[in-house]
């Protein structure tokens, strides 16, 4: 079984992480002022539950050669996932928030070699980044940056650069999907979804997908190219095995980007998330000979730079079309954050400032 990284917080392809995309609005030079709002976040010693907070932090100068400083325009927040920093041992009283971020260059280190003052980027914070990405201005290492295309939209930039990595990393680099091969893609109305059936359109695949509810159904029967067959699993009868079988005449689809499976029957599960996974079993009975079943980790610290540019260069050229929703103000980030976290929601919101 493939293993696409996901971010920090994305879980395992879970039922959509809600984005909220922070965007900067005015275009100038630096930051003039001493300290800025950043957003951070603060664990329970005694529980897994996390609260959000803006603190003042100080509007530091590029230090490091290969550093570049940022005017952050967007930043998409993700769900964060706690275990997996527990995991890696990283400690911190606060933990900064955002890690997808679009920006314009302010200043640049001694050795940067890729970018000058003045150019749009993109890019991805790495886990043990200082700088929240909610932030005005951020600090990173060039590598984890590319340019934005000129045509980008700051948000588009942002809210579909991890859902982006993500899906061409699991179709692409694990998969190895080409034309003319069934993908069954789990949860397709989500935000990682629509990303992942747009990449396999794009390479010439046949799509099956499940929805989550009506109007996830509605929205999948809606996409052109036109998906082969949409799978209502909303009442948790849906025989998601057969219908790919019928649908593959009985061969099983080639690959299988899940959105969480059951491994085991679990009487703690809540019964609404229980009844809209498929069985690790169904999974393994509707892969076809030598088919790929790809799901997700959390983290994403290691990717190939060329996947990010293929990303901004799909979006300019509209194979990527992201699902964001109306923006809204910096004073409510921190609760959409903590929407965010909760898992509650479908699109990708944008925080703008």
């Amino acid at each position: 079984m493939g293993t696409a990284p996901g971010p920090e917080g994305a879980g395992p392809l879970q039922k959509d992480s809600k984005v909220a995309v922070v965007k900067v609005q005015a275009v100038g030079a630096a930051p003039k002022q001493v300290t800025m709002k950043g957003l951070y976040f603060q664990q329970s010693s005694t529980s897994e539950e996390i609260t959000f907070v803006f603190q003042e932090r100080e509007n530091l100068p590029v230090t490091e050669d290969n550093y570049v400083k940022l005017q952050v325009k967007a930043c998409a927040l993700s769900q964060i996932n706690t275990k997996l920093l527990t995991e890696m041992k990283m400690e911190k009283d606060f933990f900064p928030v955002g890690r997808e971020v679009a920006g314009i260059v302010l200043d640049v280190g001694s050795k940067v070699s890729f970018f000058q003052p003045g150019d749009e980027v993109a890019g991805i914070l790495p886990l043990d980044s200082e700088d929240p990405g909610l932030c005005e201005a951020v600090r990173v290492h060039e590598h984890y940056l590319v340019h934005k295309p000129e045509k980008v939209a700051w948000t588009e930039a942002a809210g579909t650069i991890r859902d982006g990595v993500r899906a061409y990393t699991a179709l692409h680099y694990l998969s190895h999907l080409s034309p003319g091969k069934s993908v069954l893609i789990m949860d397709g109305a989500s935000a990682l979804g629509t990303i992942a059936i747009q990449l396999a359109h794009h390479r010439g695949a046949k799509v099956i997908s499940t929805a989550c509810s009506l109007e996830d159904k509605q929205c999948l029967e809606r996409c052109r190219p036109s998906i082969a067959r949409v799978i209502d699993v909303s009442n948790g009868k849906a025989q998601v095995a057969e219908s790919c079988l019928e649908e593959t005449g009985g061969l099983g689809v080639d690959i299988v980007l899940d959105a969480g499976v059951r491994l085991y029957s679990k009487d703690d599960e809540p019964a609404v998330k229980l009844q809209l996974l498929p069985h690790k079993h169904d999974i393994i009975t509707l892969l076809g000979v030598g088919g790929h079943w790809v799901t997700t980790e959390e983290n994403l610290q290691s990717f190939q730079l060329r996947i990010l540019k293929d990303v901004m260069e799909k979006l300019s050229t509209g194979v990527f079309r992201p699902q964001l929703d109306e923006p809204i103000p910096l004073y409510e980030a921190k609760v959409t954050m903590e929407v965010v976290q909760k898992n509650q929601g479908r699109k990708k919101q944008v925080v703008q400032f």
